[in-house]
């Protein structure tokens, strides 16, 4: 990931909209993401990543 963090892509919460760099409150936002697209998808990036998460946690019990 690249460490310019604030000119990446972030996904608004609150408005559904993506963002480049710090627009919007750090608690409306998710990402950082490398590409506008990525930060189209965050919800299912983000929906996926619990799942996985969620799964391997189950297996550790």
């Amino acid at each position: 990931m690249a460490e310019d963090v604030e000119h990446m892509f972030w996904y608004n919460l609150r408005t559904g909209e993506v963002e480049q760099g710090f627009e919007s409150p750090s608690t409306d936002r998710v990402g950082p993401f490398e590409t506008r697209a990525e930060a189209e998808h965050a919800l299912d990036i983000l929906r996926a990543n619990s799942a996985k998460w969620a799964e391997e946690d189950a297996a550790e019990d």
